[in-house]
């Protein structure tokens, strides 16, 4: 069942579960933090609409610098400016910030500690048609290995808006990682949201859990609707699952994904990236030193995307709802 505790939406597995894009809330999330704090500045590389940065730039024109498609500019001039005392937000498509301009964000930016906030948009193969040279699937794993450098993936535009807000008044370096397509609403307003906390958004009516779920991003929902799934039917063959929101994958709820893997003994992580370096490898690193069980990964395995749309895409390279319950029921020796 959801978790009451969480307020999430009821209608999470509703036909009519209204779907928004994660983008939009990064939006939202801009402009009102450029409403709490005259310091706030966002920088984009010709791809305002896109990002979803149009809205602070017609409310703070002054405040708004288009760098063109110079992405290696957009890092350092983001970074002088937030060595000048600004809060720095810069967008672009993740395949080209930071998969472009890396090295510009390591250096410039987190080796000189500066308070940027790196926003890669259309992150995962679900941007589609735009094909395999615009799908960022490495983005999590180059960034969560540079010092000083916090990573989130929200789940849905509600949490992607409060994110934002959130890493506004942060003071460390950060990427947020955003998708295009629309995805359904997961979280309310009230739903609670810390940097670095996971949440159980999914938990059994009666009983202990016999595999947990780990999830991030876009992927969210079908990792929620896969647990429901394995919960029912025979009661023979119904399984019983946690699943954990981890939108904060650095710094990372360690404690969190240890007392999960306690309890159930079998993890299963769920995220739209190459499965070498993403979240995935951040739990089997953490449970590897602290708490090691059986885990199995769903994410794209060590391949290129393509053309095509977004769910055929998702199903293609095995990250559909049906392949979370086979990757459950394997961890847990079933056929």
């Amino acid at each position: 069942m959801l978790n009451p505790k969480l307020k999430l939406n009821p209608k999470i597995f509703n036909a009519d579960c209204e779907q928004v894009p994660i983008r939009k809330g990064f939006g939202e999330g801009l402009l009102r933090a450029g409403e709490l704090d005259k310091n706030v500045v966002a920088l984009c590389a010709d791809l305002t609409e896109s990002t979803q940065m149009i809205f602070f730039k017609e409310k703070f024109p002054e405040r708004f610098v288009e760098i063109g498609v110079a992405e290696q500019n957009l890092a350092t001039v983001a970074s002088g400016m937030a060595a000048m005392g600004k809060i720095s937000f810069i967008s672009s498509y993740a395949m080209f910030s930071p998969g472009r301009n890396w090295e510009q964000i390591r250096t410039t930016i987190a080796y000189n500690d500066r308070k940027v906030v790196v926003v890669g948009s259309h992150g995962g193969i679900s941007v589609g048609a735009d094909g395999g040279t615009h799908q960022a699937l490495e983005d999590i794993a180059l960034m969560r290995v540079i010092p000083n450098m916090d990573v989130v993936s929200p789940c849905d535009s509600i949490e992607a808006k409060k994110a934002t807000l959130a890493l506004g008044t942060s003071k460390r370096p950060a990427y947020l990682r955003l998708a295009r397509d629309k995805t359904p609403i997961i979280t309310t307003e009230e739903t609670p949201f810390a940097l670095g906390k996971a949440e159980i958004y999914w938990l059994p009516e009666v009983g202990l859990a016999q595999v947990g779920i780990i999830a991030t991003g876009s992927l969210m929902h079908r990792a929620l609707l896969a647990a429901k799934e394995l919960e029912s039917g025979e009661e023979s063959q119904r399984i019983k699952t946690k699943v954990m929101n981890l939108s904060g994958i650095k710094p990372i709820d360690k404690n969190a994904i240890i007392t999960l893997a306690r309890e159930t003994k079998r993890i299963v992580t769920v995220e739209e990236h190459q499965v070498a370096g993403g979240m995935g490898s951040a739990v089997a690193e953490i449970l590897a030193q602290n708490f090691p069980v059986p885990i199995e990964f769903i994410g794209v395995q060590d391949k290129f995307g393509q053309s095509g749309t977004p769910d055929e895409l998702v199903e293609h390279y095995g990250m559909g709802v049906q392949f979370v319950k086979e990757a459950v029921k394997k961890v847990l020796g079933r056929k």
